[in-house]
């Protein structure tokens, strides 16, 4: 590390740096990413995009007004497995689609210790499992099937307590740790820890498995078509063009880093972009209206 700050204001004032990425809690990414832009600097920016869509919109203006590569890190759709479901529903592999159902189970949250407190506890700074991996699959989904017109969700938290390790004291968490929604597209269409995406179509069915919150780095696409029994289907090597031993997760965020350097080259914001961050965010805040009210929010 060459060098640190600790005031964020003097990092995006260097004269010596194109591009900044932002990878604080979610709470300060508007007043960041905007500082930034401002600045002149390209901007890869974290998820959840922002606390609100009035900020996100902000955002993307900042973005769109400044002329610099504004991008947000939704590096899951560089997985192979996303990458080559979205390639398979292209080619109309399963026909018309009709249903896409996303489950998650995660393991952190059954322990009956209180977690650390944290940023996460906090609705001011964007904490909340919704924000923080529900974020990837609503991105996952406008991926694969376009924009979304309504939604339906509704938001818990079962084990709310957290405790302070600087006074040893149990608060009560502000956001969730429990969530679940449904939507419908624009185009008219507790167990093991783990992850299932099922995907059909009028002519077939694709699932992908995840043995954890986040796609693997070889995760695999089982499917069947016209009636006929569920195979593995083999993943077009060009989906994984290299791997990364250090972690599962760093293949598919390189690729993410390429494309934002490419878009610097060429002056363009590749997607996932401040676009798909406010349009992510406007899904998000449907979810909390919708589990508030009780009503489907269109939107």
């Amino acid at each position: 590390i060459a060098s640190v700050h600790t005031d964020p204001m003097e990092l995006i004032r260097r004269d010596d740096l194109a591009a900044i990425a932002i990878i604080t809690p979610p709470g300060a990414h508007h007043r960041l990413s905007i500082a930034a832009l401002d600045a002149g600097k390209h901007v890869l920016c974290e998820k959840p995009f922002a606390i609100d869509a009035k900020q996100a919109e902000e955002m993307r203006a900042a973005a769109d007004k400044s002329g610099r590569t504004a991008m947000i890190a939704h590096e899951f759709r560089h997985t192979p497995q996303r990458a080559y479901i979205r390639q398979l529903l292209a080619d109309g592999y399963i026909g018309k689609f009709q249903l896409c159902t996303m489950e998650l189970f995660l393991d952190r949250y059954v322990s009956p210790e209180p977690r650390p407190l944290s940023w996460n506890a906090y609705k001011s700074e964007g904490g909340g499992l919704l924000g923080a991996l529900g974020s990837h699959y609503i991105d996952a989904l406008r991926f694969w099937f376009g924009e979304i017109a309504s939604v339906s969700g509704w938001l818990a938290a079962f084990r709310p307590d957290v405790v302070d390790a600087a006074t040893g004291k149990i608060v009560k968490a502000e956001t969730d740790d429990t969530f679940s929604f449904t939507v419908t597209f624009k185009s008219a269409v507790t167990p093991a820890r783990g992850a299932r995406i099922a995907v059909m179509g009028d002519r077939g069915t694709l699932i992908a498995d995840q043995p954890g919150p986040n796609p693997p780095e070889n995760g695999i696409v089982v499917a069947s078509r016209d009636g006929a029994p569920l195979q593995e289907l083999k993943t077009p090597a060009q989906y994984t063009p290299f791997t990364d031993a250090r972690d599962h997760r760093l293949m598919a965020f390189r690729l993410l880093v390429r494309d934002f350097t490419k878009g610097i080259e060429q002056g363009t914001s590749p997607p996932p972009n401040f676009t798909d961050g406010l349009r992510c965010q406007q899904v998000l805040d449907a979810v909390k209206e919708s589990s508030a009210s009780g009503l489907t929010v269109n939107l």
